[in-house]
């Protein structure tokens, strides 16, 4: 991560990435070997994008990317600063950076990144890009940039003392207003790193402008974690997401996120989610499907009525999983009711559900100055075993509105439509994020709700959302071929591994270290042991990552 300083620079040294063997891993726990395995030219194509840089020398030359690092043609390229353009490399605008370079190959570089055969890539310097004007506010592009996703490896900070701290919360608040009014105009989903915690200088808690409401703020899995939330402003959930990326550092997970991202939109626009593809490709629709495909690590865990991590967000990014849900296709709401403000909302009685336990819906939920409003989703989550039980996972998104400082209130609610049980529920007043994770689901039918309060502090009337759902159950197969054994699995969703053990006795010992990593074939993760040295028992479980 390198930090955009106010009237100060800060140079960091970049770290070296470790060799093509851990980055096989890595593609593995984003979900890229799957979506690669399954889906078909998955790699960007047609989506331009942006990576905004901040110059890593003290002379403010050293942000721009090299064509011939990342394996592209110096034509995919685009250089500003100060006003000007070029689409010539090497200029007179800067010069080659380390950091922008690896930032790049995890994004687009033509064999290591997510995306790569982007359709044309905007490199920013940060500095022309973001600006701070006299009056404490910032200042974006005046003008659409045509870059549907814009890459961020910096933070802001101030040096106090020889020491990197946060931008006070006026000041953060000032950056997320841009943000967020670009954003919104535009429809622009910016994806930037967290921060990398204080153990690396930075501020123990997430740093702008990943605190916009309507980005992506991104962390980091490995090693100490990074910056995690809650926000200084007002309390909101943030990292949205980590990944699992080489070097370690927010800087390097970014790119992967916006890769997803960018991987996400070719597929919404080409119609992989339907027919609707402006709805498919919003960056509302991609940020609530990548969240919603997320992996749970083994200690994820929130504290209502925040709705994510605090470190982790909602998890660590799975592309595949994300794409799984997007080409389950949009189903709308089945009923939609008013009610009086604060009253309760049981679910309706209705035999109609959801087609599909796996998909996501663009629409809007209308309330008044005296009504609340609730969309209901019916889902029949049913299973041939009888001793089957579910994990469902939903996300739902909206945008802060151009030139407003809060937000609608939205809130998520799960209930058993068979005795109107409540038994989930995401609820927070501050985020314009609701996320509702639920492990163990036993078969029945259920209502999902999305619910929009009424009154005279509304922002509008009408708030358009994203929601995205996934409920799965998952089952390992067990196969004798002479002295090997096959183990299969659904590949969707991803994000299980498998591990052994040498007996049942107490305590058991589980391990996932001498499992190979699955093949995937006819829609199945497939492993292929020989348990003669010991391993007689097997089962799946969340990744140790």
């Amino acid at each position: 991560m390198k930090h955009l300083i106010k009237r100060l620079l800060i140079t960091l040294v970049c770290t070296c990435f470790p060799c093509a063997v851990i980055y096989a891993q890595d593609f593995w726990t984003a979900g890229v070997t799957e979506l690669r395995a399954f889906g078909t030219n998955l790699y960007g194509s047609g989506i331009r994008v942006a990576q905004v840089e901040f110059p890593i020398d003290a002379q403010g030359l050293e942000w721009e990317v090299s064509p011939t690092y990342v394996g592209q043609p110096p034509s995919l390229f685009t250089y500003y600063s100060n006003n000007v353009s070029t689409n010539v490399y090497p200029n007179s605008l800067g010069e080659e950076s380390i950091h922008a370079d690896s930032v790049a190959w995890n994004f687009y570089d033509v064999t290591t990144g997510v995306a790569t055969n982007v359709a044309h890539v905007d490199n920013y310097n940060a500095n022309y890009f973001i600006v701070e004007n006299l009056n404490d506010t910032f200042s974006l592009p005046s003008s659409n940039i045509d870059d549907p996703v814009v890459n961020q490896s910096f933070a802001f900070g101030d040096e106090v003392s020889n020491q990197f701290v946060n931008l006070s919360s006026n000041e953060q608040a000032a950056v997320d207003t841009a943000y967020d009014n670009y954003a919104t105009k535009y429809s622009t989903l910016f994806v930037s790193g967290a921060g990398n915690g204080a153990e690396n200088g930075d501020p123990p808690y997430v740093s702008a402008p990943a605190t916009c409401y309507d980005g992506i703020g991104v962390g980091v899995f490995e090693g100490n974690g990074s910056s995690p939330g809650p926000t200084i402003d007002n309390g909101r959930c943030k990292p949205d997401l980590t990944a699992i990326a080489p070097g370690g550092a927010t800087s390097y997970s970014c790119p992967i996120v916006a890769g997803a991202a960018t991987v996400l939109m070719q597929a919404g626009g080409r119609g992989d989610g339907g027919s609707d593809t402006n709805f498919a490709r919003n960056m509302v629709t991609v940020k609530a499907l990548l969240m919603n495909g997320a992996v749970k690590p083994a200690d994820w865990s929130n504290s209502p009525p925040s709705p994510l991590d605090f470190r982790y967000g909602a998890g660590v990014v799975n592309v595949f999983n994300s794409y799984e849900q997007l080409i389950g296709g949009e189903h709308g709401y089945n009923f939609t009711t008013n009610i009086p403000m604060g009253t309760a909302h049981p679910p309706v009685v209705t035999t109609a559900s959801i087609s599909t336990l796996h998909g996501w819906d663009f629409n809007t939920n209308t309330s008044s100055s005296s009504k609340d409003s609730v969309s209901h989703y019916f889902f029949n989550a049913t299973n041939s075993n009888d001793d089957a039980s579910f994990m469902l996972t939903a996300t739902l998104v909206w945008n802060r509105h151009q030139n407003t400082s809060g937000i609608n209130n939205l809130e998520l609610f799960l209930y058993n439509a068979a005795n109107s049980n409540l038994l989930a529920s995401s609820t927070s007043i501050v985020d314009n994020v609701q996320y509702v994770f639920v492990p163990q689901l036993p078969q029945g039918r259920y209502d999902l709700q999305v619910w929009k309060a009424g009154g005279g502090s509304i922002i509008s009337d009408s708030e358009p959302y994203a929601l995205a759902w996934s409920i799965s159950s998952e089952s390992l197969s067990i196969a004798g071929s002479g002295t090997n054994v096959c183990l299969s699995w659904p590949a969707y969703p991803a994000g299980f591994a498998v591990a052994e053990a040498s007996s049942l006795n107490s305590p058991v010992v589980w391990s996932t270290n001498n499992v190979p990593l699955p093949v995937f074939t006819n829609n199945q993760a497939v492993i292929w042991l020989n348990p003669s040295g010991g391993a007689q028992f097997f089962r799946l479980q969340t990744p140790d990552f």
